[in-house]
């Protein structure tokens, strides 16, 4: 008969055996789930630290999933990218220094490289995951132009909000280009609290741009957007743009002293010209201005 404490080493040593399989079996496994729930074959998956990256391949595109949300797809990817960059840096007069929050993916960042005038580029990504992909997987280089190997190019991996907080360097152009607001990690990146440290990281004649959602299938969350951005002391530019994988998207351009309407954009783009852009910033009806409550760090309301 066994002892009590040899039966205890045992049973310890059958779970551990157990455990080891599962996960030497759970990363196939989550591969086979993923061929399940993606409507294209997975080329790559990677677990990181913070999020799960799937890049799938299928009808002539590729396709980036962060958490299982679509977060580009590379035949329409310019559209976002281009209304996201393009408009700010017509709305102010110098893009010397760039800081860019999120993106890591270095599609925005392509688009600030294209400035003549542009000597640094700062990302804050808090994955370094995300942003070795991008420097390094051929269908990113691809695509991102090789813009995180620029040598104007300083990636930083941090929490966006403990960085601002640390810092005091100013910048000309801000591109805010984080995941939609889906928990309270990504919620606290759309507050007051985070909107007030990044107006101290900005040039009194720069300006920012935050994305902010659709404001035609997620309306509140969109104007709740642009008022937290009020609340926080700037003056604001709502505009949207058409994208074929995600609709309307809204985009807002924040400043300490106000910018115009951009009626012009750098030459050469694929979407963007000087025909179309002022009309990013009118807004139909379905997509007009509602009041809403101001999104702050103690109420995450924009999550809820």
């Amino acid at each position: 008969m066994l002892g009590p404490v040899r039966g205890l080493r045992i049973k310890a040593i059958a779970i551990m055996t157990v455990l080891t399989v599962v996960f030497g079996f759970a990363e196939r496994l989550t591969r086979a789930s993923e061929s399940l729930l993606f409507a294209d074959p997975v080329v790559y998956a990677r677990q990181t630290r913070f999020q799960r990256i799937v890049l799938t391949s299928g009808r002539g595109a590729f396709h980036l999933f962060l958490d299982g949300n679509l977060q580009f797809s590379s035949a329409d990817e310019y559209r976002y990218h281009e209304a996201l960059v393009h408009p700010v840096s017509s709305a102010v007069a110098r893009h010397e220094h760039v800081l860019i929050l999120g993106g890591g993916d270095g599609l925005a960042a392509r688009e600030v490289l294209r400035y003549a005038d542009v000597k640094t580029v700062t990302m804050v990504d808090i994955d370094p995951g995300m942003t070795e992909l991008a420097a390094g997987h051929p269908v990113f280089v691809e695509l991102n132009g090789r813009s995180m190997s620029d040598s104007r190019m300083r990636v930083v991996n941090d929490d966006a909000m403990a960085w601002l907080a640390e810092g005091d360097q100013r910048y000309d152009v801000v591109i805010v280009d984080f995941p939609d607001p889906n928990n309270f990690t990504l919620g606290k990146l759309y507050t007051t609290r985070f909107y007030r440290l990044l107006t101290e990281r900005v040039a009194m004649d720069g300006a920012i741009v935050v994305q902010a959602t659709s404001p035609l299938i997620a309306r509140q969350s969109y104007w709740c957007v642009v008022r937290t951005l009020e609340a926080s002391g700037l003056r604001t530019l709502p505009y949207h743009a058409f994208v074929p994988s995600f609709g309307e998207w809204g985009y807002v351009i924040g400043s300490r002293a106000g910018v115009e309407v951009p009626q012009r954009v750098l030459p050469g783009l694929r979407y963007l010209d000087d025909s179309n852009v002022g009309a990013l910033f009118r807004f139909a009806p379905d997509m007009a201005r509602i009041e809403t409550e101001v999104n702050r760090l103690n109420n995450q309301v924009l999550v809820r």
